[in-house]
């Protein structure tokens, strides 16, 4: 690597967008990240110094300040070098030391799963975003950078990283209007995460480059030609699109390759709003468009300012194609999305982050939302939906996910309204609480004193906010009815001994009990009762000391002790609770947890423990305060049976490739269920008995490897 080429090449980029940039800094901070990362490499062997600078270069691609090019080469040596935050601030500023922070990982905390240090982590950087944008633009292009050079790790880490690309990092590059970014981000996830799929796909679309790069040629001079003659000047460009769209469509439309025929896009842009929606209609008027597949997004913005107008048509040859029209500066933020907003005075580019209602909403759920489980898993669900636009009486716009109720609309007026939803007004018509916002629909809620929220508003809602305010209120009545019984339980056992709560408390044995159990105030205790997280005797043998209760056992330990079960039945989990055997064991049916797959138990009074996966809808659901801690034993052999879904092809002989490859693990098939569908299809239902996780993904790869396959899910029992 020429250390004096890379830095010139920084510094040329930063100057041909920001003349009078103070480039000093990059200079002063690439010598300090190349001291500090002196001797570290990469798996590949190669110096660890060429990442920061990598990711330096995509920042200076996406047009970005020099603090940003400055914290993007400094923004691993916190994290992975001796270096200190103080060292950052004192050399650097405390702008650079602030954004240095927010990229920075949190390394000095104990968490117990990987999926609790991801969901911290994802909270911290989603705080510092809000201060400042630039911090996951910074994450992005570090993200991209590593997602490049992917290869050298382990295939588990490969795909571990993939997944965590396609769930986070892409869905917010597409939010943030960064459209290059979100295609490469998932084009390489897509290669690690099924590498067979996309091989095919790139085979498949290798295979017909020339023809298609014709066709691509032909299609732009027609348009050029129709455009002029109609006295329009235009950019008219057309390109393939790319892998994982098409592999998304093949998945939600059920489709193998052969059947997307829309693979080409063509791109126009002109000089005004107006020219737009005139060139949309000298499209139209040549080629007849397809229903249902016109966007205005010019009207109607995307969240994230994303500008266009969107057509299908049906091109030369039969063949479908789709148009987007813009203007040059519609096209320049499609393009950069956040950053065609920056600006360089007086720090007013920080401003461009409040123009982002999802991001202020992501902050505001985590204020409701404490369970760092709940609130990953709710974030994902949100950055991957659809938008569709809604209106006040009064004409104020409202985006919401695709296929959000009147419910969620109710929740971004107010939590209180909400909670008292009752129905709505929907363009003037009377509709049900589960009724599906429409593009363009104007909303009026209509509330009662006496509604609340029930279980079944979170099988309809589609919104974080909502989920959390209902989640919560849902918590909160659970805590209230507990509350009643522990007191309830207590009292009634107190009065059995010619006592009563209101003598121990003037005896001042409440306090002392509350100290030794660990509970901060009486109705925190009434509320474990209740829960049967701890037992009345418990309770009484510290304010009763003549009571024959076992003081000294754990909260979780004296309710487990009544649920224990026979030793042989124990045998049949494979699963020990909180270090205790023989405890009465469920699996959670909504997600059929396998061995070594990560788990936690919620304890139901008088039934056991139900084991969960750990990001399970249910479990989200569920009090923490009932969950405790479960783990799979090592010395136990146990399988369970797994329904496999295949959807593929309908040809002779797949079938046999298909039981050939959930064989080959040394799996056995208990039942198969073979349908043909349209369109020379089938779907393929398996049980198979499976001892782990592991054997499960085994399975499913090399079911994805059968030519002919088109997916591979695994299904509830």
């Amino acid at each position: 690597m020429n250390q004096h080429r890379d830095l010139d090449k920084i510094i040329t980029k930063v100057q041909s967008y920001h003349p009078e940039a103070k480039v000093g800094l990059i200079t002063d901070a690439y010598t300090f990240s190349e001291r500090m990362h002196q001797g570290q490499k990469r798996h590949s062997g190669e110096p660890y110094f060429i990442h920061p600078v990598g990711v330096a270069e995509i920042i200076t691609d996406m047009k970005l300040d020099v603090p940003s090019v400055v914290t993007s080469l400094l923004h691993d040596t916190v994290e992975d070098t001796l270096t200190t935050l103080d060292q950052i601030e004192q050399h650097f500023g405390h702008e650079v030391a602030g954004l240095v922070d927010g990229v920075t990982k949190i390394s000095k905390i104990h968490f117990t799963t990987r999926e609790e240090r991801q969901a911290e982590n994802f909270r911290k950087m989603i705080f510092a975003m809000a201060r400042d944008i630039r911090v996951i633009l910074v994450k992005l292009a570090d993200r991209t950078h590593n997602m490049r050079t992917l290869s050298y790790l382990s295939e588990d880490k490969q795909r571990e990283i993939s997944s965590e690309t396609l769930e986070i990092y892409a869905p917010l590059a597409h939010r943030l209007g960064i459209y290059w970014m979100k295609s490469e981000l998932e084009d390489n996830a897509l290669r690690y995460i099924y590498p067979k799929v996309h091989s095919e796909l790139k085979r498949n679309i290798i295979k017909k480059k020339s023809e298609r790069k014709q066709y691509i040629t032909k299609v732009m001079g027609l348009l050029k030609k129709i455009l002029t003659e109609a006295g329009i000047t235009a950019q008219v460009s057309g390109r393939p699109k790319h892998f994982y769209s098409i592999y998304q469509k093949m998945q939600s439309q059920n489709l193998v390759f052969s059947q997307i025929y829309d693979l080409v896009g063509f791109r126009i842009v002109v000089q005004s709003v107006r020219e737009c929606y005139q060139t949309l209609g000298i499209v139209h008027s040549h080629w007849r468009p397809v229903p249902g597949r016109f966007k205005d997004y010019i009207a109607l913005p995307k969240a994230n300012m994303y500008q266009s107008l969107h057509t299908t048509v049906i091109g030369p040859y039969g063949e479908r194609i789709e148009v987007q029209i813009r203007t040059r500066e519609m096209h320049r933020v499609a393009e950069e999305g956040i950053a065609a907003h920056w600006t360089y005075k007086d720090g007013q580019g920080q401003e461009e982050a409040q123009r982002f209602a999802w991001l202020r909403q992501m902050v505001e759920l985590q204020q409701h939302v404490q369970d760092p489980q709940e609130f990953l898993h709710t974030i994902k669900e949100d950055l991957f939906t659809e938008e569709v636009y809604a209106f006040t009486p009064q004409g104020d716009l409202n985006s919401f996910p695709r296929g959000a109720s009147v419910i969620d609309f109710a929740y971004r007026i107010h939590s209180e309204v909400g909670n008292h939803c009752t129905g709505a007004r929907v363009n003037g018509r009377q509709v049900p609480l589960r009724y599906q916002l429409q593009n363009s629909d104007v909303v009026e809620i209509v509330t009662t004193k006496n509604q609340s929220p029930s279980k079944d508003w979170l099988k309809i809602v589609k919104t974080p906010k909502a989920k959390a305010r209902i989640r919560h209120w849902l918590k909160e009545e659970q805590r209230e009815r507990s509350v009643a019984l522990g007191q309830e339980l207590l009292e009634r056992e107190l009065a059995r001994t010619h006592s009563s709560l209101a003598a121990v408390r003037k005896q001042r044995r409440i306090g002392p009990t509350l100290e030794v159990l660990g509970f901060s105030d009486e109705e925190t205790l009434f509320a474990a009762l209740g829960y049967g997280q701890v037992t009345v005797g418990q309770v009484l043998g510290h304010l009763l000391p003549q009571s024959t209760a076992v003081p000294d056992q754990t909260t979780h330990t004296i309710e487990l002790e009544k649920i224990r079960q026979k030793p042989s039945a124990q045998d049949s989990s494979g699963v020990k609770v909180g270090g205790i055997g023989n405890v009465l064991i469920r699996f959670g049916r909504c997600c059929n947890p396998l061995p070594g797959e990560r788990i936690v138990g919620v304890i139901t009074r008088g039934k056991g423990v139900t084991v969960h996966t750990i990001a399970c809808q249910r479990l989200l659901e569920s009090d923490p305060q009932r969950h405790i801690a479960v783990s799979w034993d090592p010395t136990a052999e146990y399988a369970r049976l797994v329904k496999i879904e295949v959807l593929s092809e309908d040809r002779p002989g797949l079938l046999t490739s298909m039981s050939k490859a959930i064989s080959t693990v040394g799996l056995n098939i208990s039942s198969a269920d073979v349908r043909t569908l349209s369109d020379k299809r089938a779907l393929n239902v398996f049980e198979v008995l499976i001892p782990s996780a592991d054997d499960l993904q085994r399975v499913m790869r090399n079911l994805e490897r059968v030519r002919g396959v088109v997916k591979v899910s695994r299904v509830a029992p």
